[in-house]
């Protein structure tokens, strides 16, 4: 699995450029994670994402499955993007991790629309302790693996308020992002305030 490993992280140099930091984190029962740091040319040097490396290397399976595939079954890293500065979001290394253990670790498969809770705050400081799931395929594309693999699809994380992410529970998560686009809500924001939801 570690060849999967190696493709993925060339896919994110080829998107991303040159990881300027990096930290690895273990978990008991699980595959060690790594979070990347790239801090790009992109808008200025104004962004930074961090990006996990390990989840990928086992699919996710449900867990109520009788039969466990060690081949099939989606396959994911987690990719946040935050504006730089305004706030200590290097310390979000190890929720990003704990994030992305959970497949192995609680048996639960990361997918788009889904909401992930860290139970504490992304970094210090932070209005947000829950992210919401996006779609793959925009800022990293997906990676096709040698069938009978599932790609590694590069799922973006949108931090929520816990406000949001009750409301998100009750009205969808479709319904949630309609709402930040309609405020012109800047997802990227480490100090952001929650968006109206009356």
């Amino acid at each position: 699995m570690s060849d999967v490993l190696a493709l993925v992280e060339a896919r994110l140099l080829m998107a991303l450029g040159t990881p300027d930091a990096r930290a690895a984190v273990t978990f008991l029962g699980a595959d060690r994670i790594e979070v990347l740091r790239f801090t790009g040319a992109d808008e200025g040097g104004d962004i930074v994402r961090y990006v996990t490396l390990g989840m990928s290397a086992q699919p996710m399976t449900d867990p109520t499955a009788t039969v466990v595939d060690h081949l099939r079954g989606p396959r994911a890293e987690l990719v946040l993007s935050v504006r730089r500065g305004r706030a200590d979001t290097d310390k979000v290394l190890r929720p990003l991790a704990v994030l992305a253990a959970s497949p192995q670790v609680e048996g639960v498969v990361v997918a788009p629309g889904a909401s992930l809770d860290t139970g504490e705050p992304l970094w210090p400081g932070a209005s947000f302790t829950s992210v919401l799931v996006g779609e793959s395929g925009g800022l990293v594309e997906d990676l096709e693996l040698d069938e009978p693999m599932d790609p590694v699809r590069f799922l973006p994380l949108l931090p929520m308020t816990p406000n949001e992410a009750a409301w998100k529970r009750v009205q969808g998560a479709a319904a949630l992002e309609e709402r930040w686009l309609r405020h012109g809500t800047d997802l990227r924001d480490p100090l952001r305030s929650g968006v109206p939801l009356g």
